[in-house]
This record gives C-alpha cells, sequence and structure tokens, in this order.
C-alpha cells in the first residue's frame, strides 16, 4: 500500500490516484492536492487535463530527477461544493527546493480546474 504523495494519510489510490484515473476532484483543495501528486508520480496527462485551456502551457517540464517529498497547504479560500471559484496557498517541498504558490481555480461543468498561480519568495 503506497502512500499518497498529498500527505492526507490515505493510500495512493484511493485519495489522489482516483482523481488521476478519472474521478472529479469536489474542491479546488483536492484537486490542488491531485495535482501536486501528478507531479510527485509524473502524470502529464493529467495536469495538462486539469490545465484551464486559457492558460495551459503546450509542455509541461517534467524535471527527471526533481522528487517532490511533502505537501503544506497554507489557506484556502472558497473552492468548496458550491463554489465556482476558489484559491489555494501551498508550499510544495522538492529535492529542487521549495515552491509557494497562491493558486486560483475555477470550475466549469462541474469540473475544477487550476487557472493560474503567483510565485511568493
Amino acid at each position: 500500500m503506497t502512500p499518497c504523495p498529498c500527505g492526507l494519510g490515505d493510500p495512493y489510490a484511493a485519495c489522489c490516484g482516483r482523481f488521476h484515473a478519472g474521478d472529479l476532484a469536489p474542491t479546488a483543495e483536492r484537486l490542488m492536492r491531485s495535482r501536486y501528486s501528478a507531479f510527485a508520480v509524473r502524470d502529464e496527462a493529467y495536469l495538462r487535463r486539469t490545465w484551464h485551456p486559457s492558460t495551459r502551457p503546450r509542455h509541461i517540464a517534467l524535471v527527471p530527477d526533481q522528487r517532490w517529498t511533502r505537501l503544506d497547504v497554507l489557506a484556502v479560500d472558497r473552492g468548496g461544493l458550491f463554489d465556482s471559484e476558489g484559491t489555494v496557498e501551498f508550499r510544495a517541498h522538492s529535492s529542487a527546493g521549495d515552491l509557494h504558490e497562491h493558486s486560483r481555480f475555477v470550475r466549469e461543468k462541474g469540473a475544477w480546474l487550476y487557472l493560474d498561480g503567483v510565485l511568493t519568495p
């Protein structure tokens, strides 16, 4: 039983693995956690699928030897079951250093999508 990289403590298959397999994340925070896990397991297809088409890059550069080691969710604003937008502030730790971001999410046709983010030093 492999623990999920997102840090919630559940097995990967029952946590973010189910979103990677096609289930929709119910909240912006769960989408953000599942996207972090997608970086950790190098699931580029999921990252593309959950990135808003208006801001999605043509290619996502996954660094082959980068290991994602921990995710800290610092703040969540909206992004719940009945919201159409929300933000999540997080710090992602990796072998290459930390990434601190304020991410924006929107829900379209029932699916949460990553819109964009502002990096914080």
